[in-house]
Order: structure tokens, then C-alpha cells, then sequence
């Protein structure tokens, strides 16, 4: 299993890059989440992957910021710099100035990638969430993406990732799923998030044990603790392979 760690980019990114780099197999990196401005998904994500070529660097990459222009420039220089995938997504509205949509879905963006851009060797992927049935997130799987990242796990909707994890197997496609650890630190983010935990962190070798044969790949967060996420990190040493 590859254990990714949900990185929430700072102006100190590279710091925290060095902290985390011997405990993870690569970075998730977030694309200024909740719509308020810092440094961009991508261009840490080409950073990252320049300084630390052999781990494993997949940006999120928010539509909802982006016109056709910067959507592809970004791309061409994620392609260019050897970037593990971006993962497409309309994303948060953004907390100043507009939604840009010209650009209407992440299918419309992935298509215009491949087209029109002109991206080969980029892999793209999606996410999937546990708020749709199982037949409509199957439907998105068998459609030109070449991964998988599933979100709003729960210990209840694992069965659902059972299902979905066989529909990537026939289609060779890899499977990540976010996994959110609550703690007493981070409550109210979790909140406002609004996404449900995975579990708390007494009980995160256990649960990571029955998703091994389940996904490729998790992506830890203890969404804003970050003495969490190390303390996360750790416990999860044993089933990097």
C-alpha cells in the first residue's frame, strides 16, 4: 500500500516537505482549498517532484481558478516535469472574485487535455465521493480516466469502496481513498469541512489493515493538525510497501 499524505501547501512548503519525506511514499497536494489564495497545487507539486523525483506527487487542480489557458499551461508543465497526475475536479467556490466556468465539468477539462492541449503522457484522475450510488460512480470509472481517488470515507461505506476498488481492478485503473483521522485538535475543521471521519486515531492500524486488499494507496489527513498527521504517519510505517 502507498501511503500519500494530504499536503496543504504553505509559503514553508519545502520545510514541511523535509519533515514528512521519510514517512510517506508521496504528497496529495491541495489546490488552495476553500477557495482562499495560496501557493497553487501544481506548481508545488513540480517543485516537489523536481526535488524529490522517486516519491509520488499528484495535485489537486481546481477548475473553479482556472481558465482554458491556465488549465492547459499547467498541465503542459505538470506533463513536462514528470508529475505522478493531477486530479480534476470543479472544486470549492473560490472566497474572492468568481467561479470560473468556462470549462463546464471535469470530463469537458480532461477531454480538452487530451485534444485540444495535446497532454499524452500525463495520467488524469477523479474523484469519486460515497454520496453517489454505487452505479453512478461505477458509471464515471469506466469512462477515459486512469485513476481513481475516492473521498468521504467511513468505516459504513467501505463495502461501496469494496465494489468500486473491483470495477478499477478489471479496468487497471489505481484506487486511492482519502482517509481522514478526527482528533481533538481538529473538531471544528472537520466541521466545516463537512466530510464525515474515517476513524479516530486509536483505531487507525485496524481499519488501514481491512483496506489493504481494498485500494492502492491512502491519503492521510488529520485535515489541520499537523502534530496529528505526523503522530498519523507514523502508525502507518508498516504498511508502506
Amino acid at each position: 500500500m502507498r501511503i500519500l499524505h494530504e499536503f496543504v501547501p504553505t509559503k514553508k512548503f519545502l520545510k514541511m516537505a523535509e519533515e514528512t519525506k521519510n514517512l510517506v511514499d508521496g504528497w496529495n497536494v491541495t489546490d488552495s482549498a476553500a477557495g482562499r489564495p495560496a501557493p497553487s497545487g501544481t506548481a508545488v507539486g513540480c517543485v516537489l517532484k523536481a526535488k524529490y523525483p522517486e516519491k509520488i506527487v499528484i495535485p489537486i487542480f481546481v477548475l473553479h481558478y482556472k481558465g482554458p489557458v491556465e488549465v492547459g499551461g499547467l498541465a503542459l508543465a505538470a506533463e513536462a516535469v514528470g508529475l505522478d497526475g493531477l486530479v480534476i475536479t470543479m472544486g470549492d467556490i473560490p472566497k474572492y472574485g468568481e467561479p470560473i466556468k468556462m470549462l463546464k465539468s471535469s470530463e469537458e477539462a480532461r477531454d480538452f487535455l487530451r485534444t485540444t492541449v495535446k497532454v499524452k503522457n500525463l495520467k488524469l484522475g477523479c474523484l469519486l465521493t460515497a454520496r453517489r450510488s454505487v452505479d453512478e460512480v461505477i458509471e464515471r470509472i469506466r469512462s477515459p480516466w486512469d485513476f481513481i481517488f475516492f473521498m468521504r470515507l467511513e468505516e459504513k461505506t467501505i463495502p461501496m469502496l469494496e465494489k468500486i476498488s473491483e470495477e478499477c481492478r478489471k479496468l487497471n485503473k489505481p484506487i486511492y481513498s482519502y482517509f481522514l483521522v478526527g482528533t481533538p485538535r481538529n473538531t471544528e475543521i472537520v466541521k466545516l469541512i463537512g466530510w464525515p471521519i474515517t476513524t479516530v486515531m486509536d483505531r487507525v492500524e485496524e481499519v488501514v489493515a481491512n483496506l489493504e486488499r481494498i485500494v492502492d494507496g491512502i491519503i492521510a489527513t488529520c485535515a489541520g493538525d499537523y502534530e496529528g498527521d505526523l503522530e498519523l504517519l507514523k502508525k502507518l510505517q508498516k504498511f508502506r510497501k
